[in-house]
């Protein structure tokens, strides 16, 4: 950029970080009623998702695995509940479960991608939408080599070591309305 020309950024390429979808079959936990993940509404729409991105000039998709732990465990909110002994473990429900899967490999990609645009000086400015302090040691590379490093949490709260490491910190979608919380009155 010369100087006397307005502020332009280029962009480099947009990365998207996702896994494929659950798509097993497996029986609820307490009714034994047969599930076939990949017909779900969230298996459907993340695969014409992720079909959709390969598509886009300028986008590339880096899909991390799912680690499939082959069953079923209480919401965290339900055992919380169970706990507190404000519910008895005969009330459960298969809607009390949710299948135990975890996204893996995905932020080992996004630390590669952002170290390998660093290193080639591809990029000066990094924007990552994200608000995990995984983060950090990517970001501090970023830094180091003189790349511009702005996070967008959108809206979520971050952690304070990976405010530390970072340029800039902006939200550029709306901000979400939060639910107003109803507080029941005691007779």
């Amino acid at each position: 950029m010369q100087r006397g020309e307005p502020d332009r950024r280029d962009l480099y390429r947009i990365f998207v970080y996702d896994c494929p979808p659950l798509t097993k079959k497996a029986h609820t936990p307490l009714t034994k009623t047969a599930v076939d993940f990949s017909k779900t509404d969230a298996a459907k729409f993340r695969t014409a998702f992720h079909n959709e991105l390969k598509c886009l000039r300028k986008v590339a998709l880096r899909l991390g695995r799912l680690q499939d732990n082959d069953g079923w465990r209480l919401k965290p909110a339900i055992l919380a509940v169970l706990l507190k002994r404000e519910r008895l473990f005969a009330e459960l429900t298969d809607d009390d479960f949710e299948y135990d899967v975890r996204q893996k490999g995905t932020d080992m990609r996004i630390g590669v991608d952002i170290a390998s645009v660093a290193y080639k000086k591809q990029v000066d400015q990094v924007v990552l939408v994200a608000g995990d302090a995984d983060f950090v040691p990517a970001a501090k590379l970023a830094r180091r080599e003189g790349i511009d490093f702005i996070l967008d949490p959108m809206w979520s709260k971050i952690a304070g070591d990976l405010f530390e490491h970072i340029d800039g910190l902006r939200s550029t979608s709306p901000e979400p309305k939060r639910a107003k919380v109803q507080i029941k009155e005691q007779a």
